[in-house]
């Protein structure tokens, strides 16, 4: 295998522990940076319930399945990530026990049980017997019992019991109740805290009064959820109903991972890995607490100490259109850009409710993907289907995790008349892709929104995204056979100003990666720039290279996997890889082909990775307002530079931090400085 392939789930293992950095980054709030340990957490759980399961799958299924890069066996690749794992536990517990022990001088503390006076262990322990054990179900598992069920990323205490005649038992007791709070106050020091199931597992020998205690320990089950819906789905039943049988069956898959707050004897760790069918080297001692969702309630405490958290900062209004004219009117005569979250998504909100009750407006569709509860954007198109429009919506019901929530979406817009499509059989429809069409005196004309995030008003104020609205009829009419291809459940085969996968996007980018070799080896100047999530795709990252190779100069931001290793002489040379972390998560997609005004830019919903360009339906647009392809190029340009959160990658694999600008750049706070109108912006 090639040196400039880098296996990918080792390569977001890498991203995750740039988030666990900051994290530990002193320059960060301190506030924040608790939000950070728990992100950090809340990734890893997602890794080994999607990334991790699947390789597992992929084991049992053939244990010759390599991975197209690397060549590593699915075996291989699950070692080196559990290797790694436990060392960022190790590297997480520090960052961890540091944070809490900034966070004292502030006036709130996490105890240790033994090292509170004795007057408190009472006080801690009236209040378990009167409010915590009442609620409790502790369960001594034997013939009669069998081990109960442990839900996913649930909190539970297990303890080793003999019983008076020598017999070995194993005790389960539920730690997560909503009747008891998760941070438990110390009576006599305010801002001194305990947690519940630290307080569960010191006065647990009160639930088994029969036994001994040998040992013990909190337990947490992460579990597979990497379900293939073909497999499940029935041409005969309703399709809702299958994706809600899958979400049932989901919860139930096998575990993954067994993280253990405590060490256990070797004999019980071989009982509990025959118990759930995993081996051992999944069995985790993790030195934090196992669910780090407490440290939200620990900020609530802080709230009256500003400088701990970011300064606050809302999204603007575009100075580009006026909120008191008709958006529709304004963009017909020009194109529009929103760039979340330094602006705000009120104007497209606002088109879509001015749409709703223009007479001239025939019909509204749009791709929906994650959706904010008690959405406008919702409440927009069910008031145009009330009002007689056309309203046309593809639910994409496979969205991992949002299963449910859109589920209940597609009824809510099914009962205000709105059309609701699902994704096609074979592919997600991940594009983000919205059409209003109207009728004119010369028939019909078109306004098309295609955006890089989803039309979700809470992550628009948290994700850097970019969003193009226009007028141009070419545009509009291509998105117009996107939708009615997929109301045929049907691909776009052939497409002239849009990119759509999965037919025509993976090509397409090709070749103009192929463009740019040509100019290279003409002498002519030649660049190639990327902003996207991930890059996994084999066939874009070997054109990259070929490039490469040719002398085209290429810049890449890639915020998480990356399975190209940058700057390798008589490879990768001419290729610069940074990564952006920080207080905002990098999300928007460009593709940048050529230099001045020939350049040809896009923005899409795909990032490169094969799953977007081959296996989903998404959407590129090319960015033709001549003032937003400036604007756009700007954007990166400045992401470039940014050595406050940018980190770069060197020939050997690893990220580094670097410096260019004195001061350093923080791009995302530059941004907010030029919505806000000031020179700069205060973390």
């Amino acid at each position: 295998m090639k040196d400039f392939y880098k296996n990918r789930e080792l390569s977001w293992l890498q991203f995750n522990e740039r988030v666990l950095d900051e994290a530990g980054n002193s320059d960060v709030p301190l506030a924040e940076r608790l939000t950070f340990a728990s992100i950090y957490q809340t990734n890893l759980d997602e890794f080994f319930m999607v990334r991790v399961g699947t390789l597992l799958d992929q084991m049992h299924e053939d244990e010759n399945i390599k991975d197209s890069k690397t060549g590593m066996k699915s075996r291989d690749q699950i070692v080196s990530i559990l290797k790694r794992v436990k060392q960022l536990e190790k590297k997480k517990a520090e960052i961890y026990f540091k944070l809490m022990g900034e966070l004292q001088p502030n006036g709130v503390n996490l105890v240790d049980f033994n090292k509170i006076t004795e007057k408190d262990r009472k006080l801690l322990e009236d209040y378990f017997d009167d409010n915590i054990m009442p609620f409790l179900s502790p369960m001594v598992v034997g013939k009669q019992q069998p081990f109960p069920f442990l839900n996913n990323k649930e909190l539970y205490a297990i303890v080793l019991l003999n019983s008076r005649n020598g017999k070995e038992r194993t005790g389960i007791v539920t730690c997560s109740n909503s009747v008891f709070k998760r941070l438990i106050a110390i009576p006599s020091q305010p801002g001194n805290f305990i947690l519940s199931e630290e307080l569960i597992l010191h006065f647990v020998a009160k639930l088994f009064n029969k036994y001994t205690v040998a040992e013990k320990s909190i337990i947490r089950i992460t579990r597979n959820a990497d379900i293939d819906t073909s497999d499940i789905y029935d041409e005969d039943l309703d399709y809702r109903q299958n994706m809600e049988f899958m979400i049932k069956r989901r919860k139930r898959l096998n575990p993954v991972r067994i993280e253990l707050s405590r060490d256990i004897n070797t004999h019980t760790k071989k009982e509990l890995s025959q118990m759930f069918n995993i081996e051992q080297s999944h069995i985790i001692k993790v030195d934090t607490p196992l669910d780090l969702s407490f440290v939200f309630n620990l900020q609530s405490y802080l709230y009256d100490k500003k400088d701990l958290f970011y300064t606050k900062c809302t999204p603007r209004l575009t100075k580009d259109i006026s909120m008191s004219k008709s958006i529709i009117e304004q963009i017909e005569e020009k194109d529009l850009l929103l760039s979340y979250p330094y602006q705000s998504m009120k104007p497209f909100i606002k088109m879509l409710q001015e749409a709703a009750f223009d007479d001239s407006v025939v019909s509204i569709k749009m791709t929906l993907y994650r959706v904010a509860n008690k959405s406008e954007i919702i409440e927009a198109l069910v008031d145009a289907a009330e009002n007689g429009k056309d309203v046309v919506v593809m639910v994409e019901l496979r969205a991992r995790f949002d299963e449910e929530h859109n589920i209940k979406i597609s009824r809510q817009l099914e009962d205000a008349g709105c059309k609701v499509i699902y994704g096609l059989n074979k592919y997600k429809v991940h594009s983000k892709l919205c059409l209003i069409t109207k009728k004119t005196s010369e028939g019909h004309s078109y306004i098309t929104q295609i955006g890089t995030g989803n039309y979700n008003e809470k992550t628009s104020k948290l994700y850097t995204d970019l969003s193009i609205i226009t007028a141009n009829q070419q545009i509009g009419s291509e998105a117009a056979m996107v939708f009615n291809h997929l109301l045929c459940g049907e691909t776009v085969e052939n497409t002239t100003q849009l990119m759509v996968a999965p037919h025509c996007l993976q090509n397409k980018v090709v070749d103009l990666i192929e463009n740019e070799i040509d100019k290279a080896r003409n002498d002519i100047p030649a660049y190639i720039g990327i902003k996207i999530n991930s890059l996994t795709d084999k066939v874009i990252i070997d054109k990259l290279v070929e490039a490469s190779k040719a002398g085209v100069k290429i810049e890449m931001i890639v915020r998480g996997i990356c399975c190209l290793i940058p700057e390798i002489p008589g490879e990768t040379e001419n290729i610069t890889v940074i990564s952006v972390v920080g207080r905002y998560l990098e999300h928007s997609r460009i593709y940048r082909f050529g230099v001045g005004d020939e350049a040809k830019v896009y923005i899409s919903s795909a990032d490169f990775m094969t799953r977007n360009t081959v296996r989903r339906v998404e959407v590129a647009t090319p960015v033709l307002d001549k003032n937003i392809k400036n604007e756009i190029c700007r954007i990166f340009d400045v992401i470039m530079k940014d050595d406050a959160k940018g980190k770069i990658q060197h020939s050997d694999g690893i990220y580094y931090s670097r410096e260019i600008n004195s001061p350093k750049l923080d791009s995302q706070m530059e941004f907010y400085a030029e919505a806000y109108g000031k020179e700069k912006m205060k973390v």
